[in-house]
């Protein structure tokens, strides 16, 4: 997901957004779809010449650096890409050529902060056209300027509120709902990206529209699945009569989704007009908490919002809460399982938090505050992982930078994940060690705060950040204090055309005895 959305399960996380889902989809489009025909960088003028672009290269006619990009995203390491680049140019800036589109590539947290706190101004998101179609043209991540702002705002008023005592419970009930029948029923195994995903899914339809899981919430979620297919699929032209191509079906798909939501927003807007004025026992409608995402906008700017508005936000919000968040829990359980100090640490704070509340007490906000091994662990899943790898934006005018100028209409991507993962910025930057994060390391200081940027930031600063690490504290809580578990076969991660274990991440689970 885009930082620029909503991240991870609604979430964007931060997400999402992004995320919006939709950083590290627009990666996996920048590998496999095409972008508009650029000339490439020219030749490197001497020291006294006018400003110039990057350096870099323009590889093989036509084809440009394509086919290598595509070849490290498609290995575990895929570092090697900008690593050589950069030693080889001596800048954390370059400049390369993939299908057809001269794309600045930075590896410099100054010029990446910069990017994001230009959002709107000097530089504006870019995306593919099969995104743009697919999640609609007033989605959150689609949108710029008041517009965008506008839609960020309310997503802030909704998803930046985990404390809420209604949303926390629930989230503490959806979690132990899904466990409910791991390791019974002579079924040990399952796999945990699947198991997450569901969590990540219902927790989101229920934040947007208060439906619990049942059969309305599985038949959306099958459908929404076919259009995330999309998102990394060639927009052939007429493909929606071509409902064999996977944009085809995700097309249809995504018809089919936004049917399902214009129905229910349709009817809350009947149910909402029957009960027009008439306040239950005087309250105050303008202070009471909504219930859920649809409820804020339809009283939003005095009901201004139209029902495709409403649509497209809703669903923009259903893809940034889906991926990120779950691939995070999956990747957190098997960054752990390979390091068992870390797992034994965080087991000892969680049972010690269990034992104070007694075996079935639900968690609360002072319990989520007292998880700060936790947090340590979430932050590095984040820093390793990079779900999102980070954000493409396009020039707006030329941009100066160092001895540097990029033109207008050049295709910017700024690398999250290579500065997460460089040596100079991180003590053995490639090895999971959430002890780093602890209070008193110098990451923590403003300038350890520059360079961890998970969530985007500026305007595009994923909304649900927050909610996501809540949510995956709950995960893990409960999956630490009631089984333990072995990898049921070898897994790797990948990052083609997303971040996510190639097998789902297969374990075999054993209930402690206290939840036998």
């Amino acid at each position: 997901m885009d930082a620029g959305g909503p991240a991870p399960p609604l979430f964007l996380l931060a997400a999402a957004t992004a995320t919006a889902v939709l950083a590290a989809a627009a990666l996996g489009w920048l590998l496999l779809a095409g972008g508009r025909t650029a000339a490439g960088p020219g030749r490197r003028r001497s020291a006294s010449a006018a400003p110039r672009l990057p350096p870099g290269s323009t590889g093989l006619p036509l084809i440009g650096e394509t086919l290598r990009l595509i070849a490290a995203y498609k290995t575990p390491n895929p570092e090697p890409f900008i690593d050589e680049r950069v030693a080889r140019h001596g800048s954390g800036v370059f400049t390369t050529h993939v299908f057809g589109e001269r794309t600045v590539f930075s590896a410099d947290p100054a010029f990446n902060r910069l990017l994001l706190a230009a959002e709107g101004r000097a530089v504006s998101c870019s995306y593919p056209s099969s995104i743009a179609t697919l999640l609609g043209p007033r989605s959150l991540l689609l949108t710029a300027g008041p517009a965008h702002k506008r839609l960020h705002s309310l997503t802030l008023t909704r998803l930046g509120r985990p404390a809420s005592p209604p949303l926390l419970a629930h989230i503490d009930r959806l979690v132990l709902a899904t466990m409910r029948d791991w390791g019974r029923h002579g079924a040990p195994a399952v796999r945990l990206l699947d198991e997450a995903k569901k969590i990540t899914f219902n927790l989101t339809v229920w934040q947007l529209v208060s439906i619990e899981p049942g059969p309305w919430t599985e038949s959306v979620r099958r459908e929404y699945v076919k259009l995330i297919d999309g998102f990394f699929s060639i927009p052939f032209p007429f493909a929606y009569l071509l409902p064999f191509t996977a944009y085809g079906q995700a097309l249809k798909a995504r018809k089919k989704v936004a049917g399902a939501l214009r129905e229910v927003i349709r009817k809350r807007m009947d149910e909402k007009a029957e009960t027009s004025g008439a306040s239950k026992n005087g309250e105050d409608e303008e202070k009471r908490e909504k219930k859920d995402m649809v409820e804020e906008l339809l009283e939003a700017e005095g009901g201004s919002f139209s029902v495709e508005e409403m649509v497209d936000f809703c669903l923009s919000l259903l893809v940034a809460g889906y991926e990120t968040t779950s691939v995070l829990m999956t990747l957190a359980v098997k960054f752990l399982t390979e390091t068992p100090t870390a797992l034994a640490q965080l087991k000892e704070e969680h049972d010690n938090i269990r034992g104070i509340k007694g075996k079935d007490q639900p968690l609360e906000w002072s319990d989520y505050k007292s998880m700060p091994f936790t947090q340590c662990v979430i932050s590095e899943t984040l820093r390793v992982a990079n779900l999102i790898s980070g954000v493409f934006r396009r020039a707006n005018t030329d941009i100066h930078f160092k001895d540097y100028v990029i033109p207008k209409g050049c295709k910017i991507f700024a690398s999250f994940r290579a500065v997460h993962l460089n040596l100079e910025h991180y003590e053995n930057a490639r090895t999971f060690d959430p002890w780093r994060w602890q209070s008193k390391n110098k990451l923590q200081n403003a300038e350890g705060a520059s360079l961890f940027t998970p969530f985007g930031g500026g305007p595009r600063l994923c909304p649900g950040y927050e909610l996501a690490r809540v949510v995956v504290s709950v995960f893990l809580h409960h999956l630490v204090t009631r089984f333990s578990w072995e990898e049921a076969e070898e897994d790797r991660i990948v990052f083609f055309p997303t971040t996510r274990t190639l097998k789902g991440y297969p374990i075999n689970l054993r209930r402690r005895p206290d939840y036998a």
